[in-house]
């Protein structure tokens, strides 16, 4: 039994389950069930507002087992965040030893917003103060993650922590799906999908190693040891520091596993910065056969910018979204979280500080000697680095000159 800290009440348990499709999600709430016949499922579904501004969010409140009741149906316009931190309170209000089951869309960026979810607020409930969180359980269709992960022609409008959604390839989404799960859990093997299935999982064991991997059969009743550990409580600040360090602009990279079935992660650092023009020549090179590449730069254009790099399929984002640490004890260090100011310690040199480049490159076939040589002929000389940065300043900078996204 969880029990609230402060007033020695039981706690909730907050399992949040995700999927790339309606019956994969579906598929996994069921089974989860079987392990919690108890709980409540909050199932949700979140579409543009009128004239672009807040979304619609939709909520179907389903109570199960011996409690259950007629389906809830609830509809409202506002930041998804609020709406369903609302509901979850209530629910724990109404039952204080509540399992609830919140399924997500599609279109949910499901780290950020679990990020926001949990986020300590000075002006009313904390989340913590009412569940405990169980893990993140993300559900996969192998051929519709397959197909996704290759789509860059079009945009759909993802919901994050920003109340105002923000544009992504459905490449993108997919991705940070995976990126986001604690567990993935993957249709049932058949003849039929088994090819697909063998190549998913290879891709997605790169782009989130440390998430376990199950197929949806073995969530089940008749397997309880496979059900308790999707339903393990975890105390909400560990959880929400582990997120805020993997959001971070400057995060540290993960341990990648051995290449499997050709899918390998190959990893370029420099401690040099970038010359954007060079940079943007050598794209080409750099991105062939890529399927995934995540990292920051530092780039000699903006040299105090922690510069995002992230790519999935063939588009590549590049954006300005941090500022490099200045020294120890300077206000921007002590915000910073404990895993960036360790990380900046392990890199720190005493002139450039924590500037540095590094990017995580997926993909089937990759050459590390070919990627290092394209983005190393676009680092800066001895000769133009001597310039330093005010030098640095009348740099052409085709990536980042006339907008943030490239």
């Amino acid at each position: 039994m969880i029990f609230h800290r402060a007033t020695g009440t039981p706690k909730g348990l907050l399992s949040v389950v995700a999927g790339n499709s309606p019956e994969i999600r579906g598929g996994l709430v069921e089974q989860l069930l079987r392990t919690s016949p108890e709980a409540v499922v909050l199932s949700v579904s979140v579409e543009d507002g009128p004239s672009g501004g807040y979304p619609v969010v939709q909520r179907l409140m389903t109570t199960t087992g011996t409690r259950s009741a007629a389906p809830d149906s609830l509809g409202a316009t506002g930041d998804p965040v609020v709406i369903l931190r609302q509901d979850l309170v209530s629910l724990r209000r109404a039952r204080k030893d509540v399992h609830v089951v919140l399924a997500l869309p599609e279109h949910v960026d499901v780290l950020p917003f679990l990020h926001q979810l949990w986020r300590v607020r000075i002006d009313g409930d904390n989340l913590e103060d009412h569940y405990d969180a169980a893990p993140v359980l993300v559900g996969v269709e192998p051929a519709v993650f397959l197909a996704d992960i290759d789509c860059v022609h079009r945009a759909v409008r993802i919901w994050g922590g920003d109340a105002q959604g923000e544009p992504l390839t459905p490449a993108e989404a997919a991705a940070r799906q995976v990126e986001a799960a604690d567990a993935l859990v993957l249709t049932d093997a058949s003849p039929e999908i088994e090819s697909a299935g063998q190549a998913a999982a290879a891709l997605m064991r790169h782009l989130n190693p440390r998430a376990g991997m199950i197929t949806l059969g073995r969530v089940a009743v008749r397997q309880p040891a496979s059900g308790r550990v999707l339903t393990r409580p975890q105390v909400p600040a560990q959880a929400r520091e582990a997120w805020e360090a993997r959001l971070d602009a400057v995060a540290p990279p993960y341990p990648y596993p051995e290449t499997h079935q050709s899918v390998s992660t190959v990893v370029w650092r420099s401690r040099r910065p970038l010359h954007p023009e060079r940079l943007a020549d050598a794209l080409v090179d750099a991105m062939f056969g890529v399927l995934r590449s995540r990292g920051f730069l530092w780039l000699a254009s903006r040299p105090d910018a922690v510069v995002t790099w992230r790519s999935a399929g063939s588009h590549l984002e590049i954006r300005e979204a941090d500022r490099w640490l200045e020294a120890p004890a300077s206000p921007a260090w002590e915000t910073a979280s404990p895993q960036r100011r360790t990380l900046a310690c392990w890199f720190w040199d005493d002139y450039y500080g924590e500037r540095r480049n590094e990017i995580a490159f997926t993909g089937a076939g990759l050459d590390l000697n070919r990627i290092a040589g394209a983005l190393d002929s676009a680092l800066l000389t001895d000769t133009e680095l001597s310039l330093g940065p005010e030098g640095w300043s009348g740099i052409n900078d085709p990536l980042l000159s006339d907008t943030e996204d490239h």
